[in-house]
Order: C-alpha cells, then sequence, then structure tokens
C-alpha cells in the first residue's frame, strides 16, 4: 500500500525534472542575443579601420567576428530605429524623412509587429536599454508595448550625457515607465545595466537585449580623464567632399570655434569601454560562445563641425546619402556558428535585421505585413550569394524644411539626388555612381549615363509616393504655444485613456479615403501600408 502512494509523487518528480531538462535544453539550443546601435558613429572611427580613437573591444569583436563591410542604414536615426524593429521600409511607416521630435504625435504604427514581440512569443526574455526615439505620445509606442519586459533608458534623443538627463528641459530617464534618478555618466551607467540584467537573468530562457546607445550623438560631454586622453588628437580630418558637411567646417574654422574632435573621440571611447564591460559579462557567464552580437552604427557618423566625426574615405555624412551617410561599420560574433576574422562584403541593410536574426536563432517571425528585408543568415554563415530584385533606397530631410537627400542603388549603381523644393520651384542635382568601381563617389557618370538616371529617379519618385502624407518632416521647432512636459516618463497618454480604434482623419468612411487617397497621387498616401504597387491602378492597395 505504501509503494503504491509513493508511485505518484515520484512520478511527477520525474517529469518535472524532465521538464526542467527539456527547458534548459530549450535554452542552451537558442542563442542569446545582444544588439548594440551607437549613435552617429563615424567609418574611420575605429580602430580596425585605421582610426586614432582607441576601441579595442570593437576590435576585438572584428577579430572574433564577422565584419558587416557593405552594412546600409538611413540616413537618420529614428527611420533606422523603426526598420530594425519591423523589417520594414521606413517610407511605408511614415517615418523617413525626418526624425521623431518631441512635439510629434507620431510612433510607429501599434499594428506593425516588432522584431522582440517575435522572440517573447519564442520564450525569450527581452530588454531594451538605452536610446527609444520610436514614439513618446501614446503609451501604444512605448518600448513595454512593443515586446520589451523589460525598459531602462530615455524615450528621447539629446539628453546629456549627464543627470538631470532631460529633453528640452524634461526629465527623460526611466525604468519601465517610472522616472529614475541614477546618477553617474550616461554611457556607463547602460553598461551596467544590461549586465545586471544578464546576470539576473531566468537562467532557463534565452535573452535578446537592444542596448541603443545615446553615444557619440552631440551633445557631447565624457568623464575627465578621456578629455584629457584626447586634448591633442589630430583635428584637421579630410574633406568629407559634400557641401552640406565641408561648408559647417569652414565656418567653425573661419569663426575660431573649438573643433568637437576631441570631445567626440572621448565619447566613442568611453561608448567602447562600455562596450567591452558588455562582452566581459557574458565571459564571467560562459554566454560568449552561444551569443550572437550584433554592432552597428545608426547612421553615418555626423561629420559636420558640431559633431565631429570622420567617414573618410567615404563621402559625405550624417543626414545625407552618400555613403558616408548610410553606409555604416557594423559586426556580427557568435563563436558557436560563424569563423573569426571574416569580411562580409555582399549589401545587407538595417531591414534584414529582424528577418535575418529570426532565422539565426530558428524561431519564427511573426509579422503580419510582409517584410521588405530578407535574411541573410545563409549569407552570412555559408558564402551563399543574396539575390536582390529591387533597388535600395532612403531618404533624408534634415535638416532643412524641404531639402531632401535621396538615393537608390544596387551592386552596380548607385543615384544620388539633392532636391531643393522651394515655394515656386524645385531643383533636382543628379550624381550617379557605378558604385561596384568607385565605392567611395568620386566619379560622377549622370552625364554619361541619362537613360540609368531617368530609370532610378522614376524608381525613387514611385518610391517615396507610398510616404503617409502625416508622416515625420523636418520641423524643427514646435508649434507656436507648445510647452514640454517637466517629465517624459508621465507624458505617454495611458492605453485606457485612448479609443478602442484607430481614427480615419477627416475622411468620414473609408472608401472615401480611399478615393482622397487616389486623388493624392505621387503627393504621398492616405491609406497606410501600400503593399503593392497601387500607381499602375491609381490607387493604394494593401494586404486586407
Amino acid at each position: 500500500m505504501l509503494a503504491r502512494h509513493l508511485v505518484k509523487p515520484i512520478t511527477h518528480s520525474l517529469f518535472l525534472l524532465f521538464g526542467v531538462l527539456a527547458t534548459h535544453a530549450m535554452a542552451s539550443d537558442k542563442p542569446n542575443i545582444v544588439i548594440m546601435v551607437a549613435d552617429d558613429l563615424g567609418w574611420a572611427d575605429v580602430g580596425y579601420h585605421g582610426g586614432n580613437i582607441d576601441t579595442p573591444s570593437l576590435d576585438k569583436l572584428a577579430e572574433e567576428g564577422v565584419r558587416l563591410n557593405r552594412f546600409y542604414t538611413t540616413p537618420i536615426c529614428s527611420p533606422t530605429r523603426a526598420a530594425l524593429m519591423t523589417g520594414r521600409d521606413p517610407i511605408r511607416l511614415g517615418i523617413a524623412y525626418g526624425v521623431i521630435l518631441p512635439w510629434d504625435n507620431i510612433g510607429v504604427n501599434p499594428a506593425e509587429h516588432f522584431m522582440p514581440q517575435s522572440f517573447q512569443a519564442a520564450g525569450y526574455q527581452t530588454a531594451m536599454v538605452g536610446k527609444w526615439h520610436l514614439g513618446h505620445a501614446q503609451m501604444t509606442y512605448h518600448p513595454n508595448e512593443r515586446g520589451f519586459e523589460h525598459f531602462y533608458g530615455h524615450l528621447h534623443t539629446e539628453v546629456g550625457f549627464y543627470p538631470p538627463f532631460a529633453n528640452i528641459g524634461g526629465k527623460d530617464f526611466q525604468e519601465n515607465g517610472v522616472s529614475i534618478d541614477d546618477e553617474g555618466y550616461e554611457t556607463y551607467l547602460l553598461a551596467d545595466e544590461v549586465s545586471r540584467y544578464i546576470r539576473e537573468r531566468d537562467k532557463d530562457k534565452p535573452f535578446l537585449v537592444y542596448m541603443p546607445f545615446i553615444a557619440p550623438h552631440t551633445p557631447l560631454d565624457a568623464p575627465d580623464e578621456l578629455k584629457e586622453k584626447y586634448k591633442d588628437i589630430e583635428t584637421d580630418l579630410a574633406p568629407a567632399r559634400s557641401n552640406q558637411t565641408d561648408s559647417t567646417r569652414r565656418i567653425a574654422k573661419l569663426t575660431l570655434r573649438e573643433s568637437a574632435r576631441p570631445m567626440y573621440a572621448a565619447v566613442v571611447d568611453a561608448m567602447d569601454q562600455a562596450i567591452g564591460q558588455v562582452l566581459d559579462t557574458l565571459d564571467s557567464e560562459g554566454l560568449t560562445d552561444n551569443t550572437i552580437v550584433l554592432f552597428f552604427s545608426d547612421n553615418g557618423g555626423a561629420a559636420y563641425s558640431v559633431g565631429g566625426a570622420d567617414n573618410a574615405p567615404l563621402r559625405g555624412g550624417k543626414g545625407e546619402t552618400f555613403e558616408g551617410g548610410i553606409r555604416v561599420v557594423s559586426l556580427m560574433r557568435w563563436p558557436e556558428k560563424l569563423a573569426p576574422a571574416q569580411v562580409f562584403d555582399q549589401i545587407m541593410t538595417v531591414m534584414d535585421v529582424f528577418p535575418t536574426l529570426a532565422d539565426a536563432a530558428g524561431i519564427e517571425p511573426l509579422n503580419n505585413f510582409e517584410f521588405d528585408g530578407a535574411s541573410l543568415w545563409p549569407s552570412i554563415q555559408n558564402g551563399v550569394v543574396h539575390e536582390r530584385d529591387d533597388l535600395i533606397m532612403f531618404a533624408s530631410e534634415i535638416p532643412i524644411y524641404g531639402s531632401f537627400k535621396l538615393t537608390a542603388f544596387d551592386d552596380e549603381w548607385k543615384l544620388v539626388q539633392e532636391m531643393e523644393q522651394d515655394q515656386l520651384s524645385t531643383t533636382v542635382t543628379n550624381y550617379l555612381f557605378r558604385i561596384s568601381e568607385d565605392p567611395h563617389e568620386y566619379n560622377n557618370l549622370a552625364s554619361k549615363h541619362p537613360d540609368i538616371v531617368e530609370e532610378m529617379a522614376r524608381a525613387i519618385t514611385d518610391w517615396r509616393a507610398l510616404y503617409p502624407v502625416s508622416g515625420t518632416r523636418s520641423e524643427l521647432i514646435p508649434p507656436p504655444g507648445w510647452r514640454a512636459p517637466k517629465d517624459w516618463a508621465t507624458y505617454p497618454r495611458p492605453i485606457d485613456e485612448l479609443q478602442e480604434t484607430e481614427n480615419l482623419g477627416m475622411a468620414p468612411t473609408e472608401s472615401i479615403l480611399r478615393i482622397l487617397d487616389m486623388q493624392h497621387g505621387q503627393r504621398g498616401r492616405l491609406v497606410y501600408s501600400c503593399t503593392k504597387r497601387w500607381w499602375s491602378l491609381g490607387f493604394c492597395i494593401t494586404d486586407d
């Protein structure tokens, strides 16, 4: 009788044991993922590119992993982050021409599926530590509502590197929606938090950590010892070969302004130290071999005078669609799967990151709109050639309203358009490069190949017509009379205070909305997310 009573507890214990072992097996099978994003890092500002700033941690990743040598982002911040989170083209999202400014109500449409949501559904722990910049007006845009179980950081950019971490006077530092008062140097605080999170993780589950630095974005500041270290660094940089960037440098010299380069170098050095701390934490926790570490900059370096970055020999910089504005430093390390010291020379974009990481981790992406990116994991791991059928296109309107920087490119050709819209005229300057032979964009072939210019320009025009008319623009000042909150953590409107359905706007019905959309033609879209060539029929077609 006693033996019969013992059967159930023992059997139950065995089932529990097998369940625990199975969970451990799942955790060990799936790689952990750490995505680190710099803010405005220059192409030439890493040691392994011959830079004169100490970056031993990034150099270590280059030695132990794969250099993603032709990794492309958008020219500015918010669009890159939107593309990273969704795998989608920011032109569809309404976040392409400008960043999300404090007085903007816009964010990424809650109907869009975010990368951490897929990983969370696959059993991952998810955390974001750093700068968000993807919407702050409603809780529907907040990191905790977009798949991140844990959020420590800032909703905005330009909060400074020391307390009070404020944006236009409003405090902006929180943990999961609650203001915090942690003291110290911002870059180091992020490293401390990521390290803490990794050490205190649930060891039965894999994790995805997104670590977007503010560094080395302006306003620049750094610890005193690093300021001292770089006070005599060379400040006479090679020309960027773009008017927007070089003109700011000339003006700074003429007005005898102090170079931003020494402080910029100190900020980059501090960021590299923070990266090293996280890598050391992975080592000490025995996680290095089965952790994918991906690093890239959100756009090219801010090479204008107050930015301090250097993108040479690439042309141009942040805000521009020359290579210096969109081809960025990027590295991937996964010792268990990737041989060290490789150089990957195929084109990869920020839109490819979500599908690539999902493929590498063996999880199902749950996106409900079609990806504009694709998985390059077979190419990175095994050298399979990734065939691209469509042109890659990016845009920026920063900083001058009506001054657009546009590009379309593939493996062979690249068209850069500088478009100036005045009240009664539009001026377009075309630069055509055979980018396969001229990666540094010295030879403008536009006059020799007008047919190629025309074809690629038409593609850009059609692509721009997808942009929601209410999307971001270069609006550098708030609406008249607008005031910032005292604390940004209190600013997002709670979900329970919002109506249950989205609003159609001025159109009283969806059918009228589609008629109005058709009437807009190439000016932009009222109907969200055109996924097919609506212009072939004269109106927007969607998957719904």
